[in-house]
């Protein structure tokens, strides 16, 4: 099950092969903006622990939806004309951003999303109260270690690609390979 951390590292890969380079922005504005997209679609476990004292009452419900990501990608695209404090960003990185979470979501736990809400509605089953949602959040971080990894070594990737052209990138391979001849 990604947590927070997991979604977070997965949103910054995105944002990393997707956006232009924006050094007009700083990276802790980033920062916040891909955290709080990537982890929007899990305010639904805050609302069921509210409304109902259970993370799990509304969890994976709408807000794990595609038509939840495509609204929110509306909204936070165009944000930054109420407040001109929030960085513009482009709808379909936007998008992405709120998408992965609920792909992450889909792919790698065994409970359904509802993709295609309204016209279909899976919610999480059991209970979680507060405890178990705190805990989860400080203490399962390590549950995402392969997550954070294999982002880490994406963002990697796409920097020494994105800065060095493939043939050189290719030949300095080739070079390392070519004791084997």
């Amino acid at each position: 099950m990604p947590l927070p951390l997991g979604h977070t590292a997965t949103g910054l890969a995105i944002h990393d092969l997707y956006a232009k380079s924006n050094n007009n922005v700083p990276l802790w504005k980033i920062l916040i903006y891909v955290t709080v997209l990537t982890n929007l679609p899990d305010i639904d476990v805050l609302i069921g622990l509210v409304a109902k004292g259970n993370g799990n009452f509304f969890h994976r419900g709408p807000t794990h939806s595609l038509l939840f990501a495509l609204v929110v990608a509306i909204i936070a695209s165009n944000s930054w004309r109420c407040w001109a404090k929030i960085p513009k960003i482009a709808p379909l990185l936007c998008f992405l951003l709120v998408f992965s979470h609920v792909m992450a979501d889909a792919l790698l736990t065994t409970t359904r999303v509802s993709l295609w809400w309204p016209l279909e509605l899976n919610v999480s089953v059991g209970h979680s109260g507060w405890r178990e949602i705190i805990e989860s959040v400080l203490f399962g971080a390590f549950r995402d270690l392969g997550t954070i990894v294999v982002s880490g070594v994406v963002i990697l990737l796409n920097r020494l690609i994105r800065h060095r052209p493939i043939p050189v990138i290719l030949s300095r391979l080739g070079k390392g390979f070519s004791h084997l001849e």
